[in-house]
């Protein structure tokens, strides 16, 4: 069922799954101030809600998303450093960029998010979607990280994601070029998880979410997503011994892993009992951590 009081996205949650539709189709889905406060709301509600175990992202038509809506010429990117300090807050002294805003958000979700990419994903359009947990890709896709480009360089905390998802001599390639590349590309750089016809994109995309709900624990999943990616930046794997051994001793003594392991012996589907808003949030440290 939709949720309403969007207007740049469309938001939605059937069966566990929940779904944001970028929903400017007249201009290709760019992005704008408006998309970014609808997004983190977005993100608020399913944080919020035990109904929700995955998140499906995609655009409206023919594109992902094409980037920054360039509305206003060639004063796009001025600075405007004072009015996203107001809204969004500082870092570092300065005012944050929309994109690393939205990309932050979709990176400390307790749920895992599938980017479901038709056509353009370019600009801010790729950036969003590194954060998010696997990237299924229609065979029109076209991705492209383009700020060389404009004069500008890459945002949406980009230059920490980019090299960790694809290694850095493709995304150094890729950022340096600024060149616009298609599904297969992506593909072979690992950007992607794999690529399937249009018609299919879709379907692939909530079969994977459908796997999720139907066979796993949310606490589990929930916390196995911080543990994977803030264990990028771990300097030893002692650091994810002592998380896994800490995790795995508190979780094996509840309630979820004692019906996984009934359910498994019974050859009956799961019914895990826990919830990701209020069992076990504290075990593995907020990330991303704020400075």
């Amino acid at each position: 069922m939709a949720v309403e009081g969007y207007t740049e996205i469309e938001y939605s949650v059937v069966d566990g799954i929940a779904t944001i539709v970028l929903d400017r189709e007249a201009r290709m889905n760019a992005f704008t101030g408006q998309m970014c406060d609808e997004l983190v709301a977005a993100c608020d509600a399913i944080d919020a809600d035990d109904a929700v175990r995955v998140l499906v992202v995609t655009g409206r038509g023919r594109a992902f998303c094409a980037g920054a809506d360039l509305g206003e010429g060639g004063s796009t990117f001025d600075d405007r450093g004072r009015e996203k300090a107001a809204r969004y807050g500082e870092v570092d002294g300065v005012g944050r960029d929309r994109g690393g805003v939205v990309s932050l958000r979709f990176a400390a979700l307790r749920v895992p998010v599938v980017a479901a990419v038709n056509g353009a994903a370019v600009g801010v359009g790729a950036t969003m979607t590194l954060p998010m947990d696997v990237r299924v890709a229609g065979a029109s896709a076209r991705f492209g990280f383009v700020f060389a480009r404009r004069g500008i360089v890459p945002e949406a905390a980009s230059s920490w994601f980019l090299p960790r998802v694809v290694g850095i001599s493709r995304a150094m390639e890729w950022a340096m070029t600024g060149r616009v590349f298609g599904a297969r590309e992506a593909l072979e750089g690992g950007l992607v998880s794999r690529v399937v016809p249009d018609e299919d994109l879709l379907d692939t995309a909530y079969a994977l979410a459908r796997e999720v709900v139907e066979n796993t624990s949310s606490v589990s999943v929930a916390l196995t997503r911080q543990m994977m990616w803030s264990m990028l930046s771990a300097s030893s794997p002692w650091e994810a011994h002592a998380l896994d051994s800490r995790a795995v001793l508190e979780l094996g003594r509840d309630a979820d892993a004692a019906e996984g392991v009934t359910a498994f012996l019974e050859k009956r589907p799961p019914a895990f009992p826990l919830r990701r808003t209020r069992d076990h949030t504290d075990i593995v440290p907020e990330w991303p951590a704020r400075p």
